[in-house]
């Protein structure tokens, strides 16, 4: 206790420009040299200017002059915020630069090229397809090869598809038909837009007609239910050529956002890099943009998948069982298309890109999509066949659910939320029952 009570001991302060060693003297009850006043510095230095007086050694010396600003904190926020600003502001004009000079290298030789494009299908998708194509050129000709003759006369009469796009009209280049032959002669591409269990039967008719060379670009997403193909192996064999070139185009995409001209983003993707960057070239403009990729499978398997997970979290909407629910069912659904995917030779990065996780985002979490839509309905207690025969679209998700089970025990994966899908559209599974089934599975460690 006495060591507590001890003054610090005192300190050898000396007065500026003295030579003397000799400690002055500290008054412990002031807290500043005995000889000293009460005046404060600036007063006694006034009074006496001739007089020298001692500081504390915290104050600042003449080889420590005191700064302008006795708070350096704010001055140090501004510069830091400027230089911040200034990094920001640089590293942007960077990324102009850069885009500047690759669009000025960009090729425009296969746009000039094309004087036909064939748009095989007359739904959602396949008008804004078929907008978007005919205003990227204008002296282009759009064939619409459609099955429905009053689809067609309302293209071709009003220039406008009142079944889906009824206050949208079309550029003037868009032309509808029914005649196959008429539609696919002299065409240099081709748009698939048939919905994926109905294309073998669709492109067997039209065989005849097609050229061996003409490059498919197919935005149909989905497998054949029987045959578990996908469509870069659909096309060729419907077809009977093998060689038939292809590309996969996939991505966030709403059809009517596409109408209106949103920014969007896309990926084509083929084997053969030059077709990829062709289709590249053919669709991207100032409000879509298209990325090339080599992983044709993983792009097709992601787009076909993401529309059965999109009824899964449809279901979980429906029930209102919550964000949270709805949110770790979705993760757990992406894992499993990424271990199906990989299994069947997919890229991971594919999966965590926008023919994956972006497609997979628009698809679960937003009202427009229709395989979503199916499955809120489902979580509401409404009957399958009442909902599919209300709706004037195909919803992929429900006929690609069973093929999905049907690859996921070929490649012996695991894929609880799917299966789960499966089973409650061949109803055998209610989804109350399906959501105590999974929230029940093992506490496993994440994969």
């Amino acid at each position: 206790m006495a060591a507590l009570l001890e003054p610090p001991p005192p300190f050898p302060l000396l007065p500026p420009n003295s030579n003397s060693t000799r400690p002055i003297p500290y008054n412990l009850k002031l807290g500043r040299p005995a000889n000293s006043s009460n005046k404060p510095a600036l007063l006694r230095s006034l009074h006496s200017p001739t007089t020298t007086t001692t500081t504390p050694c915290c104050a600042a010396t003449p080889e420590q002059p005191v700064s302008e600003s006795p708070d350096p904190v704010p001055g140090t926020a501004l510069v830091r915020t400027r230089d911040r600003r200034r990094a920001v502001r640089l590293a942007w004009e960077k990324l102009v630069r850069w885009s500047r000079s690759w669009r000025s290298k960009a090729k425009t030789d296969v746009l000039e090229r094309t004087n036909k494009v064939v748009v095989l299908g007359g739904g959602s998708f396949a008008t804004a397809m078929a907008a978007h194509v005919a205003n990227r050129k204008a002296q282009m000709e759009v064939n619409m090869l459609v099955r429905d003759v009053q689809v067609c006369q309302s293209i071709n009469s009003n220039h406008c598809n009142r079944k889906y796009f009824p206050e949208h009209k079309l550029p003037d280049n868009v032309i509808a038909t029914t005649d196959a032959k008429t539609a696919l002669l002299g065409a240099d591409y081709c748009l698939h837009a048939v919905p994926v269990q109905f294309s073998s039967s669709f492109l067997e008719g039209i065989a005849e007609h097609v050229y061996p060379g003409l490059p498919f670009i197919s935005v149909s997403k989905g497998l054949e239910l029987n045959t578990l193909r996908t469509m870069s192996q659909l096309i060729p064999q419907a077809l009977n050529n093998p060689r038939q070139p292809f590309i996969a185009l996939s991505g966030p995409s709403f059809a009517l956002e596409l109408m209106n001209k949103l920014p969007t983003a896309m990926v084509v993707a083929s084997k053969d890099k030059k077709l990829a960057n062709a289709a590249q070239q053919l669709l991207a403009c100032n409000y879509l943009r298209i990325s090339t990729s080599s992983d044709v499978i993983g792009v097709e398997v992601a787009g076909a998948l993401k529309n059965v997970l999109a009824i899964a979290a449809g279901i979980v909407d429906g029930m209102n069982l919550g964000n949270n629910c709805k949110t770790a069912l979705v993760a757990q659904g992406c894992s499993e298309i990424r271990w199906l995917a990989t299994k069947m030779g997919a890229k991971p990065t594919t999966i965590t890109g926008l023919s994956g996780i972006g497609d997979i985002m628009l698809t679960c979490f937003v009202n427009l999509s229709r395989n979503r839509t199916v499955g809120v309905r489902l979580g509401s207690g409404e009957q399958l066949d009442d909902i599919l025969s209300s709706m004037n679209q195909v919803a992929e998700g429900v006929s690609t659910a069973g093929a999905v089970i049907a690859l996921a025990q070929k490649y012996n994966v695991k894929m609880p939320v799917l299966t789960a899908v499966a089973r409650i559209i061949d109803n055998e599974l209610t989804p109350k029952k399906a959501v105590l089934e999974l929230m029940s599975l093992p506490q496993v460690e994440e994969v």
